[in-house]
């Protein structure tokens, strides 16, 4: 229930102020409104442009990396390469320097 304070207070004021400060209350929400939209509208083209720009690093990072991982795969191989070479070549060494082990006198 209301106060009589309230309702008495609420009858004093004639009707065309009423109804001026319920016009103003309307405009005053519509314009909130308007500004809450168009702050959403530019929430919305921040956070696509901020999507895109972290698209777009990551993409060039990724690209960064595969490069990177495909030399060291090439580095790997050129090494795994040079490793026989020098495995073979020893081999080819000790095997011209070992003494004929079926010539060898036997026990």
């Amino acid at each position: 229930m209301t106060n009589n304070s309230e309702a008495r207070k609420i009858m004093t004021k004639p009707l065309p102020q009423i109804l001026d400060e319920i016009e103003d209350s309307i405009r005053l929400a519509d314009e909130a409104a308007k500004n809450a939209r168009d702050a959403a509208v530019e929430v919305r083209k921040a956070s696509e442009k901020a999507v895109n720009e972290a698209t777009r690093v990551a993409n060039e990072r990724i690209a960064k990396v595969e490069q990177i991982a495909k030399n060291a795969m090439q580095l790997a191989e050129l090494l795994k390469l040079a490793v026989m070479d020098g495995v073979t070549a020893v081999d080819k060494r000790l095997s011209e320097k070992a003494p004929n082990i079926e010539s060898a006198p036997k026990k």
